[in-house]
């Protein structure tokens, strides 16, 4: 399977493209990635230690295990977060934009045609965008969750509102999502600097009872010697410490709002110290405490470095920074989908812009809404963000070992790094990203198995469309008309009525189906004929002197290529009013559209299973209409359909 997007520019060597980007001071722009990109990865220690020593398999908080898993989270936070993606993946920007398809795209562009592997890792890079999705509906229950839930160290009796509280919180997240985050987010930068100042203070107070907590995390050998004295604890607890470094992805999914610097310099010299001192000072916490009283306490450690006064705005501040979390999540999900549709991976969908000076906020409606509900349905069905800490995780890490083999084919054939420094990268990587995954297929029956679910019907969805797409197109083109032929047998002897035609066409030859189907029924073609295809290239944006190409035939037919980037909104009519390559300027009160749409017929032929074929053609009809898509005038839009067998 291939990418259907054309090629664009060849590619390049690592740099920090900015186009899209926010402008402004470094230490602005900087304040801001706090604000959007750290909040997943931000409020992780809110139930990151919990979990690992308080979750299905406990685990005694002593001198050991507190030790081992500070170790682990110190050098996790180091080798996942810190090199492979600060400083190496995000470096592989595609002309500014990150993320999995981004990466697929980039690397599309300059493998294509040269490896013969490169199909197995377009799918790879699907994989790891259909993952995605659920992790997209685990973060938001179990971050809001996990901070609600920290009412019941402030009262007992608060329990159970912790559900009813939880909902609400997010119902009311996904509603105001249609009238657009901008001035909300304009908190975001501040609350999110707020929480992490404080847990750092919090950390720093409890660091000071119990100091050695700090050469205990840095030295690697309290991990060692957790593993060879309990060897089986310690690779279930990689499971929960995993948890960490969820949210480190979105550090380069969300490059493409800040640039790579202000987001490696607020992680490096900002949101890094703040949560290695928030977990040091739960560590030194619990090993103040006597042991009865640790492992009472280590239930919600967070919460209970704070003085008993200072609880319930704590629990606000974190509700709120979860509330930022989730944001982010469900910005990052109508952004992945844009990708995805403009890539050919998903049908058309309708797409709202939020604000009209951030071409970034968008909403996609059926994204919203179905987010919404899996949300809630997860947070009744799991109850706690305990229990839903078994089905997080085994998608993060999943996702990241795809971004290891993506990064691979980056070093090797784009950056053509030396093959030992990166044989030394990929294997401390892979080492890592694989204790990890197999620590949490240990979860799949508690609740792995919902990612999992997710990510293969997003997975099967996501391909499905590709390759029914490819298909139907293929076989539109076996049928296909050479245009010159067209022009000489027809042209010359059909009326000619004023007025221009546009025949949107996916095809860039022959004749489209929508002009022979007119030509047929109404006898008649218009002044000048306009065969109209929209590509969408492996970059995210793509110059004003690149966009249009066109071609004349003569006798006012005109063949015209318009490009666009993969993060762009396409706005054909726009195009159209300014050009002056096919003759006169267009007059949208002149001109009429022509579509095609085509009714499938699932068939035997080679290419998909009859199932698959008949789930394209589900997708097919719920597709968001071409006209609405393209931005087509409503009143000059002409619909002819035919079948077709794929």
């Amino acid at each position: 399977m291939n990418i259907t997007a054309t090629g664009g520019a060849e590619a390049d060597a690592p740099h920090d493209a900015s186009h899209g980007h926010a402008k402004g001071p470094l230490w602005k722009l900087a304040a801001g990635a706090v604000g959007i990109v750290f909040g997943d990865i931000g409020t992780s220690p809110i139930y990151a230690f919990r979990e690992t020593f308080s979750g299905r398999h406990l685990l005694a908080p002593d001198l050991l295990h507190v030790y081992g898993v500070l170790s682990l989270i110190f050098w996790s936070m180091m080798i996942i977060v810190t090199l492979k993606y600060v400083t190496i993946i995000m470096r592989a920007d595609n002309k500014g934009e990150g993320g999995s398809l981004a990466l697929l795209a980039l690397i599309n562009r300059s493998t294509s045609g040269k490896k013969r592997w490169t199909g197995g890792i377009v799918l790879l890079g699907v994989f790891a965008c259909a993952l995605f999705y659920g992790d997209s509906m685990i973060t938001p229950a179990i971050s809001v969750l996990s901070a609600v839930e920290g009412l019941t160290t402030v009262q007992a009796s608060f329990a159970p509102f912790v559900i009813p509280v939880s909902i609400g919180i997010l119902v009311g997240l996904f509603w105001i999502q249609s009238r657009g985050t901008a001035r909300v987010g304009l908190m975001f930068g501040p609350v999110m600097v707020l929480y992490f100042i404080t847990i750092a203070v919090l950390g720093v107070m409890h660091i000071l009872d119990h100091p050695a907590v700090i050469m205990a995390s840095i030295n690697p050998l309290n991990a060692f010697y957790f593993f060879a004295q309990d060897p089986f604890r310690a690779f279930v607890a990689m499971g929960s410490v995993v948890l960490a470094v969820t949210g480190a992805e979105a550090l380069y999914a969300d490059m493409g709002h800040f640039g790579r610097n202000p987001i490696k310099i607020a992680w490096i010299y900002f949101v890094l110290p703040a949560l290695l001192l928030n977990y040091m000072g739960q560590a030194a916490m619990l090993l103040s405490l006597p042991a009865s009283e640790a492992i009472e306490t280590v239930k919600n450690p967070f919460f209970y470095l704070a003085p008993e006064f200072l609880r319930l705005p704590l629990v606000l501040l974190a509700t709120a920074a979860t509330i930022i979390a989730s944001q982010a999540v469900i910005s990052g999900a109508f952004s992945v989908t844009q990708q995805a549709i403009q890539l050919g991976f998903m049908p058309r969908l309708r797409i709202a812009h939020t604000s009209e000076s951030a071409a970034g906020q968008i909403y996609i409606p059926v994204i919203n809404w179905a987010l919404m509900i899996m949300v809630i349905i997860l947070v009744l069905t799991f109850r706690s963000s305990s229990n839903l800490a078994a089905a997080y995780g085994i998608a993060v890490t999943g996702a990241m070992m795809i971004d290891t083999v993506l990064i691979a084919v980056v070093l090797l054939t784009m950056w053509k790094w030396n093959r030992y420094v990166v044989a030394g990268l990929l294997l401390l990587f892979a080492t890592v990203d694989l204790g990890y995954l197999s620590a949490n297929l240990l979860k799949v029956p508690q609740g792995g198995w919902f990612p999992l679910l997710v990510g293969a019907i997003a997975f099967t969805l996501l391909t499905t469309w590709a390759k029914g797409r490819q298909l139907m197109i293929d076989r539109m083109q076996e049928a296909s008309l050479p245009m010159e032929i067209f022009i000489k047998s027809a042209a010359s002897s059909a009326a000619r009525v004023p007025g221009t035609a546009v025949f949107m066409t996916s095809s860039g030859t022959g004749v489209p189906h929508a002009l022979l189907h007119n030509l047929k029924h109404n006898k008649v073609l218009h002044q000048r004929v306009i065969l109209l295809t929209v590509r969408i290239e492996d970059v995210p944006y793509v110059p004003d002197e690149k966009r249009v190409e066109s071609q004349e035939y003569g006798q006012g037919f005109y063949r015209l290529k318009l490009r666009y980037g993969f993060m762009e909104e396409i706005n054909v009519p726009e195009v159209l009013s300014n050009l002056k390559a096919c003759g006169p300027v267009c007059k949208m009160m002149d001109t009429s559209f022509f579509l095609a749409r085509q009714t499938l017929i699932a068939s035997a032929r080679p290419g998909m299973a009859i199932w698959r074929e008949k789930l394209f053609a589900w997708m097919l009809r719920n597709a968001e209409s071409a006209m609405e898509f393209f931005k087509l005038p409503t009143n000059r839009v002409i619909e002819l359909g035919s079948q077709l067998e794929i």
